[in-house]
Order: C-alpha cells, then structure tokens, then sequence
C-alpha cells in the first residue's frame, strides 16, 4: 500500500526546511528559527547553530534578521522584564 513511487525507485520524505520565525516575533529558548541545508544564514547574538545547521534560540527576546557582508546573520535581543 503506501505512497505510488514515482521516477527513479526512490521514496523520500520532505525535510521541512525555512525560516519557522521571522523578523520582530518573540522566541523562548530553544525554540527553532531557522532549519537550512549549510550555513546560509549564521547565528548572532542569543542563537547557535545544531549539527544539522539549525539555528535556535538560547534566550527569551525577539528575532532579528540582518546583513553582515555578504551573508545574513540572526540575532535574538533579550527581552528585560
């Protein structure tokens, strides 16, 4: 049953790639902004990077996307309370 295989025998599942939080949206900690293929936008301020390229947030704040040179870079300002 399953799925009909198309064009060369191979079946494979979708990665879900993207940005999953965009510009000026709040984040928690750990929350996912950016899953990718490479190093194609690099972690700033308040984020890293996971073995599989994901960018992620370490603290609570707010996203911010912006240009360093040639590549885009992600931070995540803090949000005082």
């Amino acid at each position: 049953m399953g799925r009909k295989r198309q064009g060369n025998g191979r079946d494979s599942n979708p990665k879900y790639r993207g940005v999953k939080v965009f510009e000026g949206e709040i984040v928690k900690a750990g929350n996912i902004i950016v899953r990718q293929k490479g190093s194609k936008i690099i972690p700033g301020v308040g984020c890293s990077m996971g073995r599989d390229f994901t960018i992620f947030s370490l603290v609570d704040g707010v996203v911010e996307f912006i240009e360093r040179g040639n590549k885009k870079v992600v931070n995540v300002k803090s949000i005082q309370q």
